[in-house]
């Protein structure tokens, strides 16, 4: 047991959920402020072994595999301040055409018997206008940004197309990279777009636009860890048609075959399953598409709680993993540690 799990997550856990990750946010962002504060915490969380950690995937140069998944910085405010924690890239969002305030608080519950996290956020953002201003005065440059792009609520899905482009237009300039996400369980009606024949237009689309402009960005795909196994298929073969560069690996669960207290989970209401109760699903599914051999990259993420279970992703066939739930229950040193692990 670390430090953080001796001091910092008890006194954390005593508050909501949603409080305590802003809470940590302006903390994370006030040491960045600071520059001996700053410098103390690169020696602390970043990783400094003499081998080297870069992989280059898709064209982009990563510092490191070990990056932030979407939905911890959804409007990209902490962005300079990420890369003291030791990741080597990060994605913001997801960000939507129109500010959008999500679904009614509370909207995210801990489930510390389950090592889980349940949220039903429900895409909250404010809007992709205010995010692009905010990546445009970043500090640091070289930190690589995904953009985590999505619809808002309020547009049906065969208007979806038009959400995703006016986004992605908007973003071009100021990330490395895109993910198209279709696979949040909290937006109504959103994970039809991954079926065949609308995923297929909304890909197309996003893919003719990225070849008009001069410097083309690599876009993935997000999608559910609930998928039936003949989804994957066809959902791989789309991808590769697109000409998408690869696959995120997945989004949270609304399936309660690996939690063991349901009826506390049930009583909490709807919402997406991330930590432990995910960690099966996205494994299989990254296992799956490997076997197809598609040539496609894929960024694992969902229920990576512990340097263990990152290694155990990139022995699966993964390029690079992404972390959120696992930093709660873990700490912030978790990236450090499997960079250690791996290096």
């Amino acid at each position: 047991m670390n430090s953080y799990q001796q001091i910092a997550k008890p006194l954390l856990f005593q508050l909501d959920a949603e409080q305590a990750h802003y809470l940590s946010a302006s903390l994370l962002n006030v040491c960045e402020a600071i520059p001996p504060v700053r410098s103390v915490l690169k020696r602390m969380f970043v990783y400094s072994g003499k081998k080297p950690t870069e992989k280059v995937l898709a064209g982009i140069r990563f510092p490191n595999p070990v990056g932030l998944a979407a939905g911890f910085d959804k409007n990209a405010t902490m962005i300079d301040a990420l890369p003291l924690l030791g990741f080597g890239f990060a994605e913001i969002g997801t960000v939507t055409p129109r500010p959008q305030k999500g679904n009614p608080r509370p909207r995210l519950f801990r489930i510390p018997e389950e090592g889980a996290i349940l949220n039903r956020m429900g895409f909250n953002n404010d809007g992709v206008q205010m995010v692009a201003k905010r990546l445009a005065k970043r500090k640091n440059q070289s930190m690589i940004i995904g953009g985590n792009i999505g619809r808002n609520k309020i547009t049906t899905n065969e208007d979806a197309h038009k959400d995703y482009l006016y986004c992605f237009d908007y973003l071009q300039d100021l990330v490395d990279f895109f993910t198209v996400n279709v696979s949040s369980p909290n937006t109504p009606g959103l994970r039809q777009l991954l079926e065949k024949e609308p995923l297929q237009i909304l890909l197309e689309t996003v893919m003719n636009q990225n070849r008009k402009r001069k410097e083309m960005k690599p876009v993935f795909l997000k999608i559910s860890p609930d998928l039936e196994e003949d989804q994957i298929g066809q959902i791989a073969e789309v991808c590769v048609q697109s000409g998408v560069a690869g696959l995120v690996i997945t989004n949270t669960t609304v399936s309660m075959d690996q939690i063991q207290f349901p009826e506390k989970v049930r009583a909490l209401g709807s919402g997406g399953l991330s930590g432990n109760p995910v960690q099966k699903l996205s494994r299989e599914k990254l296992q799956s598409i490997r076997q197809l051999s598609t040539g496609l990259a894929i960024m694992s993420s969902g229920g990576i709680m512990n340097p263990e279970d990152a290694v155990s992703r990139f022995s699966d066939g993964a390029d690079l993993v992404q972390l959120y739930t696992g930093l709660v229950y873990y700490g912030p040193t978790l990236p450090l540690d499997i960079l250690r692990a791996l290096y």
